[in-house]
Parts: C-alpha cells; sequence; structure tokens
C-alpha cells in the first residue's frame, strides 16, 4: 500500500502542469515587444514628371522595430531615415509611382536603405517593417 501511494506521489510530480510549464518557459525564446514608429510630419517631396509639370507625393510612413532599443535608435536617427527615403522617391518616374507593383518594390527599397543607414551608424538593422499609412501622389 505504501508502495502505491508512493507511486502515485512520484508520478503526479513528475506529470504535473508546474513541472511542464517551467520546462517550456526554459525552452521559450523572449517575446518581441514590437512597435511602430510614425515618422512625422509626412514626407512630401517632388518626383520626375515629363513636360513642365511638377509631380509631389506624401508619404505616411510607419516603422515597424522589434524592440525598445530598435525603437530608440529609429528615433535618434530619424533625419538620415528621411533623408534615404527622400532621395529614393525623388529618383522615380510618375509611371513608378502610380504603378501598384512598383509601390512594393519602392517600398522594399525605402526599408532597406533605411537599414542600411542607420547599420552604416550602429551596426544593427532596427528596422523590420515599413508601411505607407498614406501615399498621395499629384
Amino acid at each position: 500500500m505504501f508502495k502505491k501511494i508512493l507511486f502515485c506521489i512520484f508520478y503526479l510530480t513528475l506529470f504535473s502542469p508546474f513541472n511542464l510549464a517551467s520546462a517550456e518557459e526554459e525552452n521559450a525564446e523572449p517575446v518581441a515587444d514590437y512597435q511602430y514608429y510614425a515618422l512625422e510630419p509626412d514626407i512630401i517631396t517632388n518626383y520626375i514628371k515629363p513636360g513642365k509639370h511638377l509631380g509631389y507625393i506624401r508619404l505616411g510612413i510607419d516603422l515597424m522595430v522589434k524592440s525598445t532599443t530598435a525603437y530608440q535608435a529609429v528615433e535618434t536617427h530619424e533625419p538620415i531615415i528621411r533623408d534615404r527615403i527622400i532621395t529614393i522617391l525623388g529618383e522615380q518616374s510618375e509611371q513608378q509611382i502610380k504603378s501598384i507593383t512598383e509601390r512594393k518594390i519602392i517600398r522594399t527599397r525605402c526599408l532597406n536603405a533605411a537599414n542600411d543607414a542607420i547599420f552604416e551608424i550602429t551596426g544593427t538593422r532596427p528596422i523590420e517593417d515599413l508601411l505607407f499609412t498614406k501615399y498621395l501622389d499629384q
């Protein structure tokens, strides 16, 4: 009888949910603290348009970062991020600005340029994604 009770106690402690939870916590990766950094004010710049007309684009941009340190890096280096994005937009033609498929390519180029700009200074690539929250062209 004593052996049965001892076996039951051993069995319950071995497979208890508390033991399983602590084992999962040990194997779990740190939870990412995703945050969004909005570039304020919106970016307004010109683009290449044929003829004597001047084309302009207005963009609202949010940058997704994974941690508070990445958020601080983006906040600190916002001017160079804005410069790289404005440079890329200024190189685009009217056809590229108005095309939806080209818009995705422009977004990817802006993301890579922003990460490269920060990488040159800090050695890290803190931006996970770049989102156009507003996209107006004329």
